[in-house]
């Protein structure tokens, strides 16, 4: 440990406190974070990144436990202090930006007052001054603060959430902040405008970062170092260039290359099995999200639904699967009117149309294991029981390459990526006619994804399943979409018979609009 040394991790161990079948999350891995650099984690799903990002604030899972090594912050050991004199750190000088900002936030109370809550607690006490600061921060990571400030958690959309909740650890001015998958719900142009503010808050303030996630190039595009694991070890450590350029392990060559997703898809769609007629919806006190919209998914089909963040896709997602009702237009599944509220719908119409949520946390119950979750469905449709629903799960659970010893846990002691096959497990429960896929593979890292989405396709196939896949990730339109539908600002701009991700970029988006997150352009249209 050097004088620079901010936050230093030394032979971390945890494990799953399980009586009958305790599982190392972290095996004896050490790490240091200097002052005003960024540390990048990376692995798959289940790799301990998460548990190491929390142990970082001096907390601890429940159902973890740990079993030795020390996690030292600013020359204080943390396990060593008491509950009480941790919490002390939280917030005011160690931030934490969760992977799941809807879980995060108050429903009860507008964003504003949250944003400014904590400076306001430990070391702000002007209410004007936290609140021009929280204003200006909402600005700087391309939100509207005028009009995003007032309104309440479920009336932005999920990236608009996780940008307000950077702009919440941001406010305090932490000397070190956790970064847990921040941009997972994000389109590729906003990516690119928080990763510009993150550097800009760590070089003014000299704020140290965490940078949590499964997508190693995303990583290497803001970190100083980057630390591999696999299976809560370590695999690799070393700078980000180095990493990226000249990997040394079979694994982390493996993650450079996850992101290239080939794999057959269904090529064309059979008879119409979804139509949607100018259908309009909106919020209450809000004017018009999604305006005249209309679109057709046939048997076997995946309609891509792309666009910014907060251009209509997850509503029109909502609209779809009877969460929330349009106010003009109508929806005909197989050839007939659909009720436009999910309490209005027959039991088989809520079977046939099952949605992959975007953020796990807030679509599993945290108080019900995750045989219970699984097995609802189980009984629900298919009356199933005993035995039979036990062996269901397990089949249920290895279809989504998770272990059968999951079962038995509760959501809060699985990872991000492992919570959301869980999901994906439980609409595939159901036997459905129609997926609506919420960025479904945006919490798993890349090798992991490809395997999804490979699933995906596969069941499209055998069973003649439709979908419609919202997304902001152009390389997976490429790979699993048979026609593409672009929303601006609630409305059909442009949709494209055939798939390609070169044909939706070039035949209508602006250049600037698809850059990486280091700003350099992607090159969408030539060879």
């Amino acid at each position: 440990m050097t004088a620079s040394t901010l936050l230093d991790i030394r032979n971390l161990r945890i494990d799953a406190a399980s009586r009958t079948n305790p599982t190392l999350i972290v095996d004896d891995v050490s790490l240091e974070v200097c002052r005003g650099k960024v540390l990048g984690l990376i692995g798959e799903s289940g790799a301990g990144k998460s548990t190491i990002g929390l142990a970082a604030l001096g907390y601890l899972r429940p159902g973890t436990r740990l079993l030795s090594g020390s996690v030292t912050f600013d020359g204080v050991d943390l396990f060593t202090r008491t509950e009480a004199q941790r919490r002390l750190f939280r917030g005011r000088r160690i931030a934490y930006v969760a992977q799941s900002a809807a879980a995060a936030f108050n429903p009860a109370f507008r964003l504003i007052d949250q944003l400014v809550e904590a400076s306001l607690r430990e070391r702000r006490p002007n209410k004007a001054a936290a609140i021009e600061r929280a204003m200006g921060l909402l600005d700087l990571l391309d939100l509207n603060a005028k009009t995003i400030a007032t309104r309440y958690p479920h009336e932005v959309s999920g990236g608009q959430l996780q940008r307000a909740m950077t702009v919440m650890a941001l406010c305090g001015r932490p000397d070190l902040i956790i970064f847990d998958e921040p941009t997972t719900a994000l389109d590729i142009a906003t990516q690119r405008d928080v990763f510009t503010a993150i550097r800009k808050a760590i070089a003014v303030e000299a704020t140290a970062a965490i940078y949590i996630s499964h997508d190693l190039p995303l990583v290497a595009d803001i970190a100083d170092d980057i630390h591999v694991l696999r299976n809560g070890r370590s695999v690799e450590r070393g700078p980000a260039v180095t990493i990226m350029r000249d990997p040394a392990q079979p694994y982390t060559k493996a993650l450079t290359s996850a992101g290239n997703l080939d794999f057959a898809r269904p090529r064309g769609a059979g008879d119409t099995v979804l139509e949607l007629r100018e259908v309009t919806a909106g919020y209450q006190g809000m004017s018009a999200v999604i305006r005249n919209v209309s679109l057709t998914i046939g048997r076997g089909e995946t309609v891509a639904l792309v666009g910014k963040s907060g251009s209509g896709k997850s509503t029109l997602g909502r609209v779809v699967n009877g969460l929330q009702r349009p106010t003009s237009g109508s929806i005909v599944f197989d050839g007939r009117p659909l009720a436009a509220s999910i309490h209005n719908r027959p039991l088989n119409d809520r079977r046939a149309i099952q949605t992959i949520h975007q953020t796990p946390d807030t679509a599993l119950n945290p108080r019900q294991k995750i045989s219970e979750i699984l097995g609802r469905p189980l009984v629900l449709y298919e009356k199933l029981g005993g035995r039979n629903r036990v062996s269901r799960v397990e089949e249920m659970l290895e279809q989504v390459e998770l272990g059968r010893e999951l079962a038995n846990r509760f959501p809060g002691e699985l990872s991000g990526g492992q919570k959301q096959r869980v999901v994906i497990a439980r609409a595939l429960a159901a036997r459905p006619r129609i997926l609506i896929c919420d960025e479904p593979t945006s919490s798993l890292d890349a090798l992991v994804a490809r395997d999804v989405l490979s699933l995906l396709m596969r069941l499209q196939v055998s069973d003649g399943i439709a979908c419609l896949f919202i997304t902001h990730d152009l390389n997976v339109v490429g790979a699993v979409a048979t026609r593409v539908i672009e929303l601006a600002q609630g409305e059909v701009v442009e949709r494209n018979c055939e798939t390609s991700t070169r044909s939706v970029v070039c035949s209508n988006a602006k250049p600037q609009e698809f850059l990486s997150p280091s700003g350099s352009t992607i090159d969408c249209c030539g060879d």
